[in-house]
């Protein structure tokens, strides 16, 4: 990934990017999926309590098998997703009080995750052999963008 999916004004708009998180590339979007559109404070929010294993997130991809939870369907708590993405939500929110921007007057207009790079690894095996092991890493994004 080399810069944003989107162009945004700079007048109104904030924005961040985190690369490389080792975490789940079906979760992160999920989360992402869940908070966008939504104000940057209820979005903290709501990721706060995914942490806290007391919101779960809906899974609407490869959800064969997946328990459901009261109220969303099949759902789950990515916990490791959900604390990358507040980080960079976080980040995108200092950056528009730098800027001079109302940070609390702020929604999510763009969240997104995307696929790293893979970081190659090995598992051994019996009889001297061994079985690939690698792990994936996901760039996310976000802009946030001030409401009128």
């Amino acid at each position: 990934m080399v810069g944003y999916t989107q162009e945004a004004d700079p007048d109104t708009t904030a924005r961040a990017i985190g690369k490389e998180f080792p975490i789940s590339p079906k979760f992160s979007r999920e989360v992402c999926r869940m908070v966008m559109g939504k104000k940057v404070d209820v979005a903290l929010k709501m990721l706060g309590e995914v942490t806290e294993l007391k919101r779960p997130v809906p899974i609407k991809r490869y959800n064969i098998g997946v328990a459901h939870k009261t109220g969303v369907g099949p759902g789950r708590f990515p916990v490791k997703a959900a604390k990358a993405i507040i980080k960079v939500i976080e980040s995108a929110k200092q950056n528009a009080e730098y800027k001079g921007l109302d940070a609390e007057n702020m929604r999510v207009k763009v969240v997104a995750a995307h696929l790293g790079r893979t970081i190659p690894g090995y598992m051994p095996r019996a009889h001297g052999r061994s079985t690939q092991w690698n792990q994936q890493t996901v760039n996310i994004e976000v802009i946030l963008e001030e409401m009128k």
